[in-house]
Protein backbone atom coordinates (compact mmCIF):
# COMPACT_ATOMS: atom_id res chain seq x y z
CA UNK A 1 0.00 0.00 0.00
CA UNK A 2 0.84 3.62 -0.18
CA UNK A 3 1.24 5.68 2.57
CA UNK A 4 1.50 9.80 2.29
CA UNK A 5 2.97 11.24 5.65
CA UNK A 6 4.49 15.01 6.55
CA UNK A 7 7.37 14.32 8.61
CA UNK A 8 8.91 17.36 9.69
CA UNK A 9 6.75 19.76 7.77
CA UNK A 10 8.07 17.58 4.38
CA UNK A 11 4.76 15.71 2.61
CA UNK A 12 6.53 11.98 2.11
CA UNK A 13 5.39 8.74 0.09
CA UNK A 14 6.23 5.20 0.49
CA UNK A 15 5.15 3.00 -1.60
CA UNK A 16 4.81 -1.15 -0.93
CA UNK A 17 4.23 -0.98 2.69
CA UNK A 18 3.54 -3.94 3.95
CA UNK A 19 0.21 -3.58 6.49
CA UNK A 20 2.37 -4.58 9.38
CA UNK A 21 5.04 -2.03 8.80
CA UNK A 22 5.90 0.46 11.28
CA UNK A 23 6.07 3.92 11.22
CA UNK A 24 9.49 3.70 12.85
CA UNK A 25 10.59 1.09 9.66
CA UNK A 26 9.38 3.43 7.66
CA UNK A 27 11.05 6.63 9.30
CA UNK A 28 14.16 5.21 9.24
CA UNK A 29 14.61 2.55 6.56
CA UNK A 30 12.58 4.23 4.18
CA UNK A 31 12.66 8.24 4.69
CA UNK A 32 16.63 8.20 5.80
CA UNK A 33 15.80 9.21 9.43
CA UNK A 34 17.53 6.89 11.31
CA UNK A 35 17.32 9.47 14.55
CA UNK A 36 14.83 7.34 16.29
CA UNK A 37 16.24 4.18 17.73
CA UNK A 38 14.98 0.77 17.46
CA UNK A 39 15.51 -0.79 20.57
CA UNK A 40 12.89 -2.82 22.92
CA UNK A 41 10.47 -2.81 19.92
CA UNK A 42 7.66 -3.21 22.65
CA UNK A 43 6.67 0.57 23.57
CA UNK A 44 8.90 0.38 27.04
CA UNK A 45 12.32 1.86 26.81
CA UNK A 46 10.77 5.28 24.69
CA UNK A 47 14.22 5.57 22.54
CA UNK A 48 11.72 6.05 19.22
CA UNK A 49 9.74 8.64 20.92
CA UNK A 50 8.26 10.51 17.80
CA UNK A 51 5.51 13.36 17.76
CA UNK A 52 2.48 12.16 15.82
CA UNK A 53 0.30 15.32 15.49
CA UNK A 54 1.25 17.07 18.16
CA UNK A 55 1.25 13.72 20.79
CA UNK A 56 4.09 11.82 21.74
CA UNK A 57 3.94 8.33 20.69
CA UNK A 58 6.31 5.24 20.40
CA UNK A 59 6.76 4.91 16.54
CA UNK A 60 7.49 0.91 17.02
CA UNK A 61 3.86 0.63 18.16
CA UNK A 62 2.50 2.66 15.60
CA UNK A 63 1.25 1.17 12.07
CA UNK A 64 2.69 2.89 9.43
CA UNK A 65 -1.04 3.06 7.79
CA UNK A 66 -2.02 4.56 11.00
CA UNK A 67 -0.05 7.96 9.76
CA UNK A 68 -2.00 7.75 6.57
CA UNK A 69 -2.38 11.99 6.11
CA UNK A 70 -0.61 12.83 9.48
CA UNK A 71 2.08 14.82 10.24
CA UNK A 72 5.21 13.79 12.49
CA UNK A 73 7.86 15.63 14.05
CA UNK A 74 11.16 13.52 14.57
CA UNK A 75 14.76 14.64 16.75
CA UNK A 76 15.98 15.54 13.54
CA UNK A 77 12.73 17.97 12.85
CA UNK A 78 13.08 19.55 16.63
CA UNK A 79 15.51 22.76 15.63
CA UNK A 80 13.21 23.71 13.16
CA UNK A 81 9.97 22.55 14.97
CA UNK A 82 11.57 25.18 17.79
CA UNK A 83 11.99 27.92 15.10
CA UNK A 84 8.85 28.06 13.76
CA UNK A 85 7.23 27.99 17.45
CA UNK A 86 9.57 30.70 18.31
CA UNK A 87 8.20 32.67 15.10
CA UNK A 88 4.80 32.40 15.86
CA UNK A 89 5.51 33.94 19.51
CA UNK A 90 7.03 36.70 17.85
CA UNK A 91 4.20 37.15 15.57
CA UNK A 92 1.22 36.85 18.44
CA UNK A 93 4.03 39.71 20.64
CA UNK A 94 3.61 41.58 17.79
CA UNK A 95 6.75 41.70 16.48
CA UNK A 96 5.82 41.53 12.67
CA UNK A 97 2.58 43.38 11.65
CA UNK A 98 -0.08 41.27 9.65
CA UNK A 99 0.59 41.80 5.83
CA UNK A 100 4.24 42.25 6.18
CA UNK A 101 6.20 39.11 4.62
CA UNK A 102 8.28 37.19 6.64
CA UNK A 103 12.02 36.71 5.73
CA UNK A 104 12.54 33.37 3.99
CA UNK A 105 8.55 32.92 3.37
CA UNK A 106 8.58 31.09 0.13
CA UNK A 107 7.86 32.89 -2.88
CA UNK A 108 9.77 36.24 -1.24
CA UNK A 109 13.65 36.87 -2.33
CA UNK A 110 15.52 35.47 -0.31
CA UNK A 111 13.21 32.55 0.21
CA UNK A 112 15.39 29.43 1.38
CA UNK A 113 14.94 26.24 -1.08
CA UNK A 114 17.01 23.93 -2.07
CA UNK A 115 18.38 22.57 -5.81
CA UNK A 116 19.85 19.94 -7.64
CA UNK A 117 19.65 16.59 -7.69
CA UNK A 118 20.74 15.91 -3.96
CA UNK A 119 17.73 17.94 -2.36
CA UNK A 120 15.44 15.01 -2.52
CA UNK A 121 17.50 11.76 -3.52
CA UNK A 122 16.01 8.59 -2.51
CA UNK A 123 17.41 6.40 -0.24
CA UNK A 124 17.44 3.09 -1.46
CA UNK A 125 15.35 0.89 -2.81
CA UNK A 126 11.80 1.04 -1.70
CA UNK A 127 12.85 4.37 -0.50
CA UNK A 128 9.92 7.45 0.31
CA UNK A 129 10.10 9.64 -2.13
CA UNK A 130 9.71 13.42 -1.02
CA UNK A 131 5.80 15.56 -3.08
CA UNK A 132 6.17 19.20 -3.91
CA UNK A 133 3.10 20.33 -3.32
CA UNK A 134 1.64 22.43 -6.34
CA UNK A 135 4.04 21.04 -8.46
CA UNK A 136 3.55 21.38 -11.91
CA UNK A 137 4.62 19.04 -14.71
CA UNK A 138 6.90 20.44 -17.73
CA UNK A 139 5.68 20.57 -21.53
CA UNK A 140 2.55 21.74 -23.16
CA UNK A 141 0.18 19.97 -20.81
CA UNK A 142 1.71 22.96 -18.23
CA UNK A 143 -0.50 25.50 -19.63
CA UNK A 144 2.30 27.45 -21.43
CA UNK A 145 3.75 27.98 -24.24
CA UNK A 146 6.86 26.21 -25.25
CA UNK A 147 9.23 26.03 -28.52
CA UNK A 148 10.25 27.93 -31.20
CA UNK A 149 8.49 31.52 -31.43
CA UNK A 150 7.11 30.76 -27.11
CA UNK A 151 7.41 34.66 -25.83
CA UNK A 152 6.94 34.62 -21.71
CA UNK A 153 4.37 37.26 -20.75
CA UNK A 154 5.32 40.89 -19.82
CA UNK A 155 4.62 41.33 -15.81
CA UNK A 156 1.95 43.74 -15.45
CA UNK A 157 4.85 46.21 -13.54
CA UNK A 158 6.61 46.35 -16.75
CA UNK A 159 4.03 48.25 -18.17
CA UNK A 160 3.08 50.88 -15.64
CA UNK A 161 5.17 53.93 -14.13
CA UNK A 162 7.84 53.81 -16.69
CA UNK A 163 10.11 57.06 -16.94
CA UNK A 164 9.56 60.01 -18.96
CA UNK A 165 12.09 61.41 -20.47
CA UNK A 166 14.09 63.52 -17.50
CA UNK A 167 12.39 61.67 -14.82
CA UNK A 168 15.49 60.31 -12.16
CA UNK A 169 15.63 56.39 -11.93
CA UNK A 170 18.06 53.86 -10.33
CA UNK A 171 18.79 53.92 -6.72
CA UNK A 172 18.44 57.85 -6.43
CA UNK A 173 14.53 57.70 -7.33
CA UNK A 174 13.58 54.85 -4.33
CA UNK A 175 12.36 57.69 -1.39
CA UNK A 176 14.53 56.84 1.90
CA UNK A 177 12.34 54.90 4.61
CA UNK A 178 11.29 57.75 7.21
CA UNK A 179 12.90 57.22 10.27
CA UNK A 180 11.91 54.79 13.15
CA UNK A 181 12.21 51.92 15.47
CA UNK A 182 13.02 48.96 13.49
CA UNK A 183 10.81 45.27 14.05
CA UNK A 184 12.82 42.04 14.59
CA UNK A 185 11.37 39.91 11.38
CA UNK A 186 11.74 36.26 12.59
CA UNK A 187 12.50 34.29 9.44
CA UNK A 188 10.76 30.69 9.29
CA UNK A 189 13.24 28.02 8.63
CA UNK A 190 13.50 25.64 5.24
CA UNK A 191 11.82 22.32 6.44
CA UNK A 192 13.98 19.65 7.59
CA UNK A 193 15.36 17.01 5.04
CA UNK A 194 17.33 13.87 5.39
CA UNK A 195 21.19 15.00 5.52
CA UNK A 196 20.21 18.64 6.48
CA UNK A 197 22.14 20.13 9.64
CA UNK A 198 19.97 22.70 11.68
CA UNK A 199 21.07 24.70 14.29
CA UNK A 200 20.00 23.27 17.71
CA UNK A 201 16.87 23.44 19.29
CA UNK A 202 17.13 25.17 22.81
CA UNK A 203 16.33 21.69 24.06
CA UNK A 204 18.95 19.84 22.34
CA UNK A 205 21.72 22.30 23.42
CA UNK A 206 20.95 22.08 27.00
CA UNK A 207 21.26 18.55 27.31
CA UNK A 208 25.24 18.99 25.91
CA UNK A 209 25.82 21.76 28.28
CA UNK A 210 23.97 19.55 31.27
CA UNK A 211 26.14 16.83 30.29
CA UNK A 212 22.77 14.48 29.71
CA UNK A 213 23.95 12.76 27.02
CA UNK A 214 26.52 9.56 27.50
CA UNK A 215 25.66 6.63 25.13
CA UNK A 216 23.01 8.90 23.21
CA UNK A 217 20.66 6.03 22.59
CA UNK A 218 18.06 6.74 24.38
CA UNK A 219 18.70 10.64 23.49
CA UNK A 220 16.37 11.18 20.56
CA UNK A 221 13.39 10.17 22.67
CA UNK A 222 14.04 12.07 25.65
CA UNK A 223 14.94 15.05 23.59
CA UNK A 224 11.48 14.29 21.81
CA UNK A 225 9.25 14.21 25.15
CA UNK A 226 10.85 16.91 26.78
CA UNK A 227 10.43 19.11 23.52
CA UNK A 228 6.96 18.54 23.85
CA UNK A 229 6.62 19.13 27.66
CA UNK A 230 8.11 22.51 27.29
CA UNK A 231 5.68 23.35 24.51
CA UNK A 232 2.96 22.43 26.54
CA UNK A 233 4.12 23.99 30.02
CA UNK A 234 6.96 26.01 29.76
CA UNK A 235 7.59 26.69 32.97
CA UNK A 236 7.70 22.48 34.36
CA UNK A 237 7.97 21.59 37.86
CA UNK A 238 10.10 18.61 39.24
CA UNK A 239 7.07 16.73 39.27
CA UNK A 240 5.98 17.31 35.55
CA UNK A 241 9.85 16.66 34.19
CA UNK A 242 9.29 12.82 35.72
CA UNK A 243 6.08 12.67 34.52
CA UNK A 244 6.84 13.43 30.50
CA UNK A 245 9.81 11.53 31.20
CA UNK A 246 8.61 8.41 32.71
CA UNK A 247 8.78 6.71 29.38
CA UNK A 248 11.96 6.89 28.36
CA UNK A 249 14.68 4.68 29.92
CA UNK A 250 18.31 5.57 30.34
CA UNK A 251 20.81 2.93 31.29
CA UNK A 252 23.51 5.44 31.60
CA UNK A 253 22.66 9.14 33.65
CA UNK A 254 21.18 8.22 36.15
CA UNK A 255 18.30 10.52 35.37
CA UNK A 256 20.18 13.88 37.29
CA UNK A 257 21.93 15.47 34.02
CA UNK A 258 18.54 14.97 32.59
CA UNK A 259 16.61 16.41 35.11
CA UNK A 260 19.12 19.33 35.18
CA UNK A 261 19.52 19.53 31.02
CA UNK A 262 15.38 20.01 31.05
CA UNK A 263 15.91 22.46 34.00
CA UNK A 264 17.64 24.36 31.92
CA UNK A 265 16.21 24.57 28.94
CA UNK A 266 13.06 25.31 30.43
CA UNK A 267 14.82 28.41 31.95
CA UNK A 268 16.54 29.41 28.55
CA UNK A 269 13.13 29.40 27.04
CA UNK A 270 11.42 31.55 29.85
CA UNK A 271 14.27 34.31 29.45
CA UNK A 272 13.89 34.09 25.54
CA UNK A 273 10.05 34.83 25.68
Amino acid sequence: MRVNITVNGRPYEADDVWEGESLLYVLRERMGLPGSKNACEQGECGSCTVRLDGVPVCACLVAAGQAEGREVVTVEGLADHARQRSAHAAEAAGAVCPGEPEEGHPGEPGAAHSVGPDADAPVGPGAARHVEPGARPAGPEAGGLVGPGARPAEPEAAHLGKPEAGHPVGPEAVPPRPPGPSRPEPSRPEPSRPGHVAPLAPVQQAFIDAGAVQCGFCTPGLLVAADELLERTPDPSDADIREALSGNLCRCTGYEKILDAVRLAAARTGKAV
